[in-house]
């Protein structure tokens, strides 16, 4: 059968790809640690079975099978979380290894695939699969900010997260974006990182956070960077070349 490997962590791939070659039941096709550069990939080699991490930066394993399209391959989740919502794995078209891979694990999740693959063993609905698992998680899912206070003296004032345009750091100082006004808040940008919902919220250089609802135009710009104009009309910000692939998934483009 044909396999492809993804995991943001470089090392638990080289542990995963070490073990499904000792087994010698897998052929591997491609492997990456960039989720958004997977699914292209994926798309065009059609493996058979994914073997998938679920908790990825800039795209979940979830969210990846979403946008996977026809033919579906199977799954193999890969996971570092003990019980993660692991009974709603347990069904024909998905299975589950818990990290360290071990080689037992592996051989039994090996078998249902062949069976699923002969067609001796029927294959659920993986769009419904996910959806149970979604719900499953629902209680995982972390409280993310509503609002920030930001301090001028003896005064707090609270900034409503939806609207600020952009969090930035300049001078060991960061900052947020509101209606061309600039406010102290008291997060670095890698706390504020983990706060913000990743769905509405894209990291697009070192010290900046934007908020993807504030974006008006998208346009290249040299070296391999883009340059984003925001809906105030007078903010443009440029998005490094290393972050330009995650930018452009999380509009749609």
């Amino acid at each position: 059968m044909k396999a492809y490997l993804i995991d943001d962590e470089a090392l638990a791939l080289r542990k995963l790809r070490r073990v499904l070659e000792e087994t010698g039941r897998v052929k591997i096709v491609g492997e990456s640690d960039n989720p958004i550069r997977a699914l292209k990939e994926v798309r065009k080699l059609h493996p058979d079975v994914l073997f998938l991490d679920i908790e990825m930066p800039g795209m979940s394993g979830f969210e990846l099978l979403e946008h996977v399209g026809e033919p579906q391959p199977l799954v193999i989740f890969t996971t570092a979380y003990d019980r993660y919502a692991l009974d709603a794995f347990k069904v024909n078209s998905i299975d589950y290894l818990l990290k360290p891979v071990n080689m037992e694990d592996l051989q039994r999740a090996l078998n249902k695939l062949e069976r699923i693959l002969r067609g001796t063993e029927a294959r659920s609905d993986l769009g419904g699969v996910l959806a149970q698992v979604r719900s499953m998680l629902v209680q995982r899912e972390p409280e993310y900010l509503v609002r920030v206070a930001s301090r001028v003296g003896d005064r707090v004032q609270f900034l409503d997260v939806s609207q600020v345009t952009h969090f930035y750091a300049k001078d060991k100082v960061t900052f947020a974006a509101v209606a061309g006004k600039h406010h102290i808040v008291d997060f670095s940008i890698a706390d504020l990182e983990t706060k913000l919902p990743p769905n509405r919220w894209v990291r697009i250089h070192r010290s900046t956070l934007l908020n993807i609802d504030a974006v008006k135009e998208l346009h290249a710009w040299f070296a391999g960077k883009l340059r984003i104009k925001l809906k105030d009309g007078s903010t443009e910000l440029s998005v490094a070349r290393e972050r330009a692939a995650e930018v452009r998934a999380k509009l749609g483009i």
